[in-house]
């Protein structure tokens, strides 16, 4: 079985933040498995803060991170995946049977050396979004993937 970890900064979310990414994430059934995990976003509200916060939330990050994940970190400056790329990436992955963390910034975005040690990273659009919002896309999207994979109608 796949294990994704969406390991995302942010906590206190709007309530429907919480439903969408609930909704999705408990659609994935069978051969994958989508979790959330949140760490706490730095505080401080000074832009020459910025670099603290963003290391502080990188070594969260870190920490919340599954052992011997393969890691791909999300920056609107990572390399535009389609449906069916992602789709193929997971088909592989559950070959492969380690566990993967898709790492989501917070409001000051993931810092250079996060997006050094990732594996990978992605862009999931060249818009940017709300943090917040991130998450009910990636949800989407695994359960996109994966209702392509498993030959379910909803991919169309």
């Amino acid at each position: 079985m796949l294990n994704i970890h969406l390991v995302a900064v942010g906590n206190k979310m709007p309530d429907w933040v919480g439903r969408g990414y609930a909704d999705y994430a408990a659609r994935i059934r069978g051969r994958c498995a989508l979790t959330l995990t949140e760490v706490a976003p730095a505080r401080g509200g000074a832009d020459s803060q910025r670099e603290k916060r963003a290391a502080l939330e990188a070594e969260r990050l870190r920490r919340a991170t599954p052992k011997n994940a393969r890691v791909i970190a999300l920056d609107r400056g990572g390399v535009a995946q389609s449906t069916t790329a992602i789709a193929r990436r997971m088909e592989e992955w559950m070959r492969g049977r380690a566990p993967v963390a898709l790492l989501a910034g917070g409001a000051d975005g993931l810092p250079p050396q996060t997006l050094r040690a990732a594996d990978e990273i992605w862009s999931l659009s060249a818009l940017t979004f709300a943090h917040q919002l991130v998450r009910v896309v990636v949800a989407e999207q695994i359960y996109r993937c994966h209702s392509l994979l498993e030959g379910m109608p909803y991919h169309r």
